[in-house]
């Protein structure tokens, strides 16, 4: 089946740089086979492990490699990891990696890598953190094998270590993983293509180049999971913040790929020779999200919190934002997605706008007139969102400060639990449909930026996660919902497919909201 059809689905239910020496001959040769890409921003965040930014999970999972990987249907198989046994009381797993597997450093990948990579990995996930607590060893038991020991049985093992959900769990060295909290410094994966340190201009371009010692799995590609064979040299990430510059590049041949077109310029460029317009659907569209902080200013408040449900029309924002209706779910109610197995109305009944409603409601609240503090990103079409919102917002009695910046420094300064209140931001399907994996859901009562922390939900995600078959697993679901209407770590502001676009030059490319730069091939 379709990734985009049930089969994915039923899955998530139920479970620096060296030179080389060339010859005359060789110098001769061609230019490099590239590519260039725009992507959703630039790469800002190169560690896979300190945010849950989409574009850093785009990063690696092409420079890193992961020990399992989701394929199509949605089945989670190995991808570092060989064979894996366990226990017949399910208390005790052993892993055995690969043989030949490298760093791009020219080191060896050994199981203790892996350890590593996974205890630090595990510890700032919300399913890292569930699996920890089953945990009581995760031990390298000889170069190529490591032990995950258990004090009771966790049948989500495979889902946890494959999970496409940002943060991925992606291995690294050992020796550059750093005490502490800090980022990496040194960024060194396993994955088909390595980053050129050298090539790196911030603020203009990216070089990711083939790794020419990856050990492609036998199998055939299918999305993340499956052979991960590079047919181009080098991929170069370019940085076109406008959206607009971005197309045009795309329709002169300048660039080759556009992670996202600017909905004004969809009828033109689904007319122009030479390119192919990638509409998404499915698990593959995306949920727009108004973030909450819990932790400080108007919103640690519940009550102030549950006023802004009166104040988001969907249909207001998207066609505030231009996206055409055929690209549009009008009017999700569901945390969970629509269209989807999770899919809910329960307890979305006062999720309607009523400006005057809301006003009076605000009123009742304990809220004085302290500015919600509104950070947008300048340009994007959450800034739209927010836009609407914040309308809205001043019409009900709320003091609004928006504040615009790009993407990178929203992400410094939602790491802060002061000095913001509110933030939109949109996430793939595939993120959000699963209440282990919904960004402001699953990570409930953890370290994680919005701090929203709901005591039935925590029960709840224990108690779904231990479901013992799909039906149960979507009353739970439901019932989560209806509590995370009450809570409102997020409110939702639509659901939407973003088109992707790219020169037919580019062949056999994977069709996924997830840019994927492995398997495809470069006409000249």
């Amino acid at each position: 089946m379709s990734r985009h059809g049930f089969s994915k689905r039923s899955f998530l239910i139920g479970s620096a740089a060296s030179v080389a020496a060339v010859s005359l001959p060789e110098l001769a040769r061609a230019a490099p086979r590239s590519l260039t890409a725009v992507l959703e921003s630039e790469v800002v965040i190169l560690d896979p492990h300190a945010t849950t930014a989409a574009i850093t999970r785009t990063f690696a999972y092409h420079v890193f490699d992961t020990l399992f990987a989701m394929d199509t249907a949605g089945t989670i198989r190995p991808q570092m990891v060989d064979r894996f046994e366990t226990a017949p009381d399910g208390l005790a797993w052993t892993f055995i990696l690969r043989d030949g597997l490298s760093w791009h450093d020219g080191a060896p990948v050994k199981a203790s890598d892996c350890v590593a990579s996974l205890k630090r990995w595990a510890k700032g996930d919300a399913l890292g953190k569930m699996l920890l607590a089953a945990v009581t060893a995760i031990e390298a038991r000889d170069e190529r094998s490591f032990t995950i020991a258990l004090r009771e049985p966790f049948p989500l093992m495979l889902d946890v270590l494959g999970k496409p959900n940002a943060p991925i769990p992606a291995m690294m060295p050992e020796r550059i993983i750093p005490a502490g909290e800090e980022r990496i410094k040194e960024i060194v994966g396993s994955g088909p293509f390595r980053f050129k340190a050298d090539a790196w201009r911030a603020g203009d371009r990216m070089v990711l180049e083939r790794f020419a010692q990856y050990k492609p799995r036998a199998e055939k590609p299918d999305f993340l999971a499956g052979g991960k064979v590079v047919n181009v040299d080098e991929v170069v990430l370019k940085t076109m913040p406008d959206d607009a510059t971005a197309a045009t590049a795309l329709v002169a041949g300048e660039i080759d790929y556009m992670q996202y077109l600017p909905f004004d310029w969809l009828e033109k460029l689904e007319k122009t020779q030479g390119l192919k317009v990638m509409a998404l659907t499915g698990l593959d569209m995306f949920q727009g999200n108004f973030r909450l902080n819990h932790a400080t200013g108007p919103f640690a408040d519940k009550a102030v919190r549950e006023v802004l449900w009166k104040l988001v029309d969907q249909t207001e924002v998207l066609q505030a934002i231009g996206i055409p209706d055929r690209y549009v779910i009008k009017n999700c109610p569901s945390f969970f997605m629509c269209d989807a197995p999770f899919s809910s109305a329960d307890g979305a009944s006062g999720a309607k706008l009523a400006i005057a409603e809301a006003g009076a409601a605000l009123k009742k609240t304990a809220y004085k007139g302290e500015p919600v503090v509104f950070l947008t990103v300048a340009g994007s079409i959450s800034q739209t969102a927010g836009a609407v919102l914040a309308s809205n917002m001043r019409k009900a009695g709320f003091t609004v400060d928006e504040q615009v910046m790009d993407w990178g420094t929203v992400l410094a300064r939602r790491g802060k639990k002061d000095g913001w209140s509110i933030f939109p931001v949109y996430a793939n399907g595939i993120d959000m449909m699963s209440p282990l994996t919904h960004f402001y859901i699953g990570n409930n009562c953890v370290n994680y930026a919005g701090w929203s922390c709901d005591a039935v939900i925590t029960e709840k995600l224990a108690a779904y996660a231990n479901a013992p078959d799909p039906t149960t697993r979507r009353r739970i679901a439901a019932e989560i919902q209806v509590e995370a209407y009450k809570d409102t770590p997020s409110v939702m502001w639509g659901q939407f497919s973003r088109p992707a676009g790219y020169r037919l030059r580019l062949k056999n490319i994977v069709q996924s909201s997830f840019p994927i730069f492995w398997q495809l091939t470069l006409d000249a």
